[in-house]
């Protein structure tokens, strides 16, 4: 076998691959040549004008990359092969699995190192309010890169910090990891699902009424709820107030089947004399991928559980349910509060919504609305106005519907999803976007122009087991509450304050909220 060698690159013939000895030649050519390209220069060319530089062979060694080899893979900081199969080097035993999580690693301790450099600073040079008033001023920026300089601006004044979690039983707090943390409607409250070590999971309410400016902690009700199934989805329920319970789906265990569970809220605190525990209720239900709970009058007390080729809606007070047959999985569910219309997202794709005031007849459609996306749809949001929807799906594609025309009007780019259920957050007063990628990395948009404001990494390592659960609100704690970011990863709950009175930071009042054209 022969091999040729032009400008670094080693060219086999026949397309026959080296054996053992060979790709150690190959490795020792490679690496001489690195190292004669660093100091030495090959004769100048005569056929190369006198204008053009001439061309050194580090710089030919630079413009091609090292030859891939089957196998093998090349550490370009050490500047040698090593093997790909486990086994055959003891001593560092490598797979593509190790290598790119070595390299996300790498990226994300970068990314937290910028932060820690610029957490008083702006993303970047020119990004302040002084500048940003005086420009628009004189009438230089248009109305939409005024407000995506404003949002740029705000949410790149994120801090992020470390919340206290204060519980009466000090053991219980901080010991086991965050699968999930959910808001409710006025973002008083979070409901957390944490897993146990020994299988199952716990729920407990944490009160934010304490989070404050100047106070960095909040504190976790008196009781928690064990259960030793997998808790599959959660929503808030209205049945005797607004975010009097919590609806939980449990799976199933063995031949026993899933239920679904509401529990009162005031069963997680002691000095809540609210509901009574009498009101808890639980519903047979066999494998549910999500649930929603419907706020229309018209449907008043009625939730909806998305199954596998089935959807329930289903009467928390005397129990009637209606089934409704599909072709798929719904994997995410949304009621509108306009109409008792309930709008599902499927493991094939498809959005459609279903009128539950209609009639089941044998012979005509239920689908009264058809959406499709390229995979599985993992999230449903309608927007406020509820003439737009807001869907993300499995290839991690976000897109904005406008439901009267049946189009997609914007997508969201940089989401990165391949085969989790991961749901978006959507703050209209703000103009904000929120998601949490399959990577561990948090991204906002601009929910008008979908203009890509920050990416913040994970202050854990990744792993598929430590996906941050997120919440974004105007107001947590309640109406008076403070405006930022919740994080919930691994055992600890953190908090980016998205603050108005930061000297590099506008007040909220000088962004324009409008929704989505």
């Amino acid at each position: 076998m022969k091999r040729n060698c032009w400008r670094g690159r080693i060219c086999w013939r026949d397309n026959r691959r080296p054996g053992p000895n060979q790709s150690w030649r190959i490795r020792h050519r490679w690496t001489s040549l690195a190292r004669l390209g660093s100091r030495e220069e090959p004769p100048e060319d005569p056929d190369t004008s006198q204008d053009e530089s001439p061309s050194t062979s580090s710089d030919l060694f630079q413009n091609f990359p090292p030859p891939e080899l089957p196998g093998f893979y090349y550490d370009a900081e050490k500047n040698r092969y090593f093997r790909l199969l486990p086994g055959h080097n003891n001593c560092n035993p490598l797979t593509n699995e190790s290598i790119q999580h070595k390299k996300m690693e790498s990226q994300r301790l970068k990314l937290l190192e910028e932060e820690e450099k610029c957490m008083k600073k702006t993303s970047r040079i020119g990004l302040n309010s002084s500048i940003i008033l005086r420009k628009r001023q004189l009438g230089l920026p248009s109305s939409i890169n005024y407000r995506r300089s404003i949002h740029e601006l705000k949410v790149n004044c994120m801090q992020r910090r470390k919340l206290e979690i204060e519980s009466p039983d000090s053991s219980v707090s901080g010991s086991n990891n965050f699968k999930l943390i959910m808001a409710d409607s006025a973002s008083e409250r979070i409901f957390t699902v944490n897993d146990v070590e020994h299988g199952g999971c716990k729920c407990g309410i944490v009160n934010l009424s304490g989070l404050g400016k100047n106070t960095l902690s909040v504190e976790m009700y008196d009781n928690l709820y064990f259960t030793n199934r997998k808790v599959n989805s959660v929503c808030w329920a209205s049945l005797s107030h607004p975010d009097s319970h919590v609806l939980l789906y449990l799976m199933g265990i063995a031949e026993t089947l899933g239920c679904a569970s509401l529990l009162p809220a005031s069963l997680f605190n002691n000095s809540n004399a609210g509901d009574q525990p009498g009101m808890l209720c639980s519903f047979k239900i066999s494998t549910a991928w999500s649930c929603a709970w419907c706020l229309n009058p018209q449907a008043d007390n009625y939730f909806s559980t998305g199954l596998s080729q089935q959807v329930h809606v289903t009467n928390a007070v005397t129990g009637h349910r209606q089934i409704f047959s599909i072709s798929s999985d719904a994997l995410a569910q949304q009621f509108a509060t306009q109409a008792p219309v309930l709008y599902n997202g499927c493991r094939s794709g498809e959005i459609f919504s279903i009128d539950i005031r209609r009639p089941i007849n044998i012979g005509q459609g239920l689908k009264t609305l058809r959406l499709f996306h390229d995979s599985a749809v993992t999230s449903v949001n309608l927007l406020k106005d509820e003439q737009y929807l807001l869907a993300a799906d499995m290839a991690g594609q976000i897109k904005l519907w406008d439901l009267r025309k049946l189009k997609c009007v914007k997508e969201y780019h940089g989401h990165h999803n391949e085969h989790s259920i991961l749901p978006l957050h959507v703050n209209e007063e703000e103009g904000l976007l929120t998601a949490v990628g399959q990577d561990c990395y948090t991204r906002i948009w601009s929910l008008q122009d979908a203009h890509l404001l920050r990416t913040i990494p994970s202050p854990h390592p990744f792993s598929t087991d430590s996906i941050p659960s997120v919440e974004f609100s105007s107001h947590l704690g309640g109406s008076r509450g403070v405006p930022g970011l919740l994080m919930a990863v691994k055992q600890d709950l953190h908090y980016f304050s998205y603050k108005t009175d930061d000297p590099y930071c506008l007040p909220t009042k000088e962004a324009d909220h409008s929704t989505p054209p």
